[in-house]
């Protein structure tokens, strides 16, 4: 049975997802507790049991997660039940990916080019959202690499400290 500070951290998640990613709520506080529960790969019946919700609403959440990539499903030999658990991969800078911005900055520039003879004051905002997707394709790249060297040094540390 999870403690009432799981359930705690897990409602957290939830609302934070729910205003931050519009993700909805069943779907947060499952990840808040995926994040803390133990052991950490859990069935859809024990997910809905901690989380006092129903069967549909946690695979409905699990859906959701996998299709972000945040949870997994995986099935043990011999075992009739999935359990869902933290997906490895979700831990990494997914949100580093240039591309999409190199995308976001030409579909800008098509909208700017509808714009072409408007005043200046009208075409500001596309202006601004190409020069920062430009900037976001330009710095996101050094950024994941920045990342990867701490998130290196982390690991070391604990492994030094294990």
């Amino acid at each position: 049975m999870p403690h009432d500070a799981q359930l705690i951290f897990a409602d957290h998640v939830g609302r934070f997802y729910a205003r931050q990613y519009a993700f909805p709520p069943m779907a947060g506080r499952l990840l808040g507790y995926l994040f803390v529960c133990d052991p950490p790969e859990q069935t859809i019946d024990e997910l809905g049991e901690a989380l006092l919700a129903s069967r549909s609403a946690i695979t409905g959440a699990v859906k959701l997660l996998e299709s972000y990539k945040i949870a997994r499903r995986t099935r043990v030999a011999g075992e009739r039940v999935d359990r869902v658990s933290i997906d490895p991969a979700s831990q990494q800078p997914q949100n580093f990916d240039s591309a999409i911005h190199v995308e976001h900055a030409a579909l800008f520039r098509k909208g700017l080019a509808l714009l072409a003879d408007a005043p200046a004051e009208r075409r500001a905002p596309l202006e601004e959202m190409v020069a920062l997707a430009e900037f976001l394709s330009e710095r996101l790249p050094a950024l994941r690499d920045e990342w990867h060297a701490h998130r290196d040094e982390l690991r070391r540390k604990s492994a030094h400290n294990d």
